[in-house]
């Protein structure tokens, strides 16, 4: 993956969206959040944020965008949440302390990073020793590209299998980058993790806007939260820790 690929901002879920709560429902299979302080790594506007918090102790939410964070920072004062501490993150340094928390996630963000290495070893330094790591990242071989692409005299970006033809390619035209099993195990292994599990999270079909239709395509095609089949599945996920020595 090119550190010089030019990439954009990513679109945050909408609050009570079926991804954040097939994303949390993963989360939990992997890793226990009760009485645990986490990091949730570019929260955006707190949709999947909250999830957590109706099980973590508390949530550091980071973002790089300040109305994201206030958005948050208002949603959760309306509804009474109290453990969700938002936070603005200038896209260098974690204004967190070494070591400081449990756990932490992050969603579909680190494709729109602009240095991976960087952001992976920052989240590395702020885990306590022997802490998890939670990350989704989008995978390669969905059937659309699921952040488009600046293709040429076609104004609908999100052209069906454009994310499986060779990575030079989609780097010049993808607006994020894009990961493989095999890929982001070895990233996130390289920058001084080590990974325990991963799954294929399944297509939630929140993009579709006809309800009756999300209905049958769930019941149908994309039941439960993971799959087998990597076609199915819209993101990655990966379970991993830091080393506690």
């Amino acid at each position: 993956m090119s550190a010089e690929q030019i990439v954009e901002r990513g679109k945050p879920a909408s609050y009570g969206q079926e991804i954040t709560k097939r994303r949390a429902r993963i989360v939990e299979k992997f890793i226990s959040l009760g009485g645990k302080t986490i990091l949730d790594f570019g929260c955006g506007n707190g949709a999947q944020t909250v999830e957590l918090a109706n099980h973590a102790s508390a949530v550091i939410a980071c973002d790089i965008d300040p109305s994201d964070i206030e958005v948050l920072r208002t949603f959760a004062r309306e509804n009474g949440i109290s453990n969700v501490v938002p936070v603005h993150y200038d896209g260098k340094s974690l204004p967190v302390e070494d070591e400081s928390v449990d756990a932490a996630v992050s969603f579909a963000v680190l494709e729109h990073v602009s240095d991976e290495k960087n952001a992976l070893r920052d989240i590395l330094r702020v885990l306590k020793k022997g802490g998890d790591f939670v990350i989704s990242v989008p995978n390669k071989w969905w059937i659309f590209e699921t952040h488009g692409a600046r293709l040429p005299l076609l104004p609908w970006n999100r052209v069906p299998f454009f994310s499986w033809l060779p990575s030079a390619i989609h780097r010049r035209y993808a607006m994020a980058r894009i990961y493989t099993l095999a890929g982001i195990v070895n990233l996130l292994s390289s920058n001084g993790f080590e990974v325990r599990k991963t799954c294929y999270m399944t297509a939630p079909m929140d993009v579709v806007p006809w309800p009756a239709v999300q209905k049958l395509m769930r019941n149908l095609i994309f039941r439960g939260d993971t799959t087998p089949l990597p076609n199915l599945s819209t993101e990655i996920f990966v379970h991993c820790r830091k080393p506690s020595a």
